[in-house]
C-alpha cells in the first residue's frame, strides 16, 4: 500500500541540531496524517509530531518549540527539524502514515542516540 523509508539518524551531541527525513512511496494518495513516532529505552512507542493532509501540525509537549514537523507533498517527503537535541530524545525514531480506510503504516525507524 504505502512505503515508508526512514534516515537521517545518528550519535548527536546535546544541544546540537539534527534532521529526519521520511520518504513516502506507493498509494500516497490514500495518506492522511502523515509523522513521526518514537521509541525510548523502557518506554512505549509515543506520538512525536504529526502534520494533516491541510498542514494541520501536533506535537508532544515534550518537543513543542524544539522539534519541527514539514510535509513536502511534491516531494513525498516528510522532516523531522530536531534543534536543540537533549539526552532524553534518544530514541528510535518512526515514521508513520495513516492509511485511509486501512490503519497505519510504518517505516523501520531510525536510532537516534545524544550524547551529552
Amino acid at each position: 500500500q504505502v512505503q515508508l523509508v526512514e534516515s537521517g539518524g545518528g550519535l548527536v551531541e546535546a544541544g546540537a541540531p539534527l534532521r529526519l527525513s521520511c520518504i513516502y512511496s506507493g498509494k500516497t494518495f490514500m495518506i492522511e496524517d502523515i509523522g513521526w513516532y518514537r521509541q525510548r529505552p523502557g518506554k512505549e512507542r509515543e506520538l512525536v509530531a504529526k502534520i494533516s493532509p491541510r498542514g494541520t501540525t501536533t506535537y508532544a509537549d515534550s518537543v513543542k518549540g524544539r522539534f519541527i514537523i514539514v510535509r513536502e507533498s511534491l516531494n513525498n517527503a516528510i522532516y523531522l527539524g530536531m534543534n536543540v537535541v537533549k539526552p532524553e530524545d534518544t530514541a528510535t525514531y518512526y515514521c508513520n502514515a495513516q492509511i485511509r480506510g486501512v490503519g497505519d503504516a510504518w517505516g523501520q525507524g531510525t536510532q537516534v542516540t545524544v550524547s551529552t
